[in-house]
């Protein structure tokens, strides 16, 4: 299909650009319709997982994200994907599944957001995997005082009180210094 060939000429694209030492970043709208294309593409492999899924559908799609990567020498990939997620479609589910493995940083949002709201971020239940990695023990341990804070409120409670404090202070160092212990 379509798709799937100008979905890895993209992806080719990038890997040359990266090479040659430019950062390159990939938006991908969305996973899920890309692993649909392929598994109307792929040769069967005769294993068919739960929504009608081949298994072999799969593999390229994890490949995909897999090629997303930062080189010393060279320059960097970063791929931004969306997923439909409670869409009702099992297919849709398994793809979801299957592709969480190889996601370094989720961002959530819901469809039952009030209009008025200027953001449909849940900041709750987006985050970084392994956030431990990349961030100081003291900035971590900040973090975890804010997500304990927030995890009492609703999406939009979260969202509004984030938006208003880091209204009032100028750097996230500042922001995060008034999350106590």
């Amino acid at each position: 299909s379509r798709h799937v060939k100008v979905a890895e000429m993209v992806l080719e694209k990038a890997k040359r650009m990266v090479e040659c030492g430019h950062d390159v970043v990939i938006f991908l709208d969305s996973i899920t319709r890309l692993a649909r294309a392929y598994n109307s593409v792929q040769p069967a492999s005769g294993k068919v997982l739960s929504g009608g899924v081949d298994a072999n559908a799969l593999h390229k799609p994890k490949r995909f994200f897999g090629a997303a990567r930062n080189t010393e020498e060279k320059g960097s990939l970063t791929i931004i994907a969306t997923a439909l997620i409670d869409t009702g479609s099992k297919m849709d589910e398994v793809i979801f599944e299957s592709s969480k493995a190889r996601v370094t940083w989720s961002c959530s949002s819901t469809a039952s957001w009030p209009t008025s709201a200027s953001t449909r971020v849940d900041v709750i239940a987006s985050g970084t995997r392994r956030e431990d990695l990349l961030l100081p023990r003291e900035v971590m341990n900040r973090t975890w005082v804010l997500r304990k804070y927030l995890s009492d409120m609703t999406p939009v409670e979260a969202m509004e009180f984030l938006q208003k404090q880091m209204g009032l202070t100028d750097t996230n160092e500042e922001f995060l210094a008034t999350m106590n212990h």
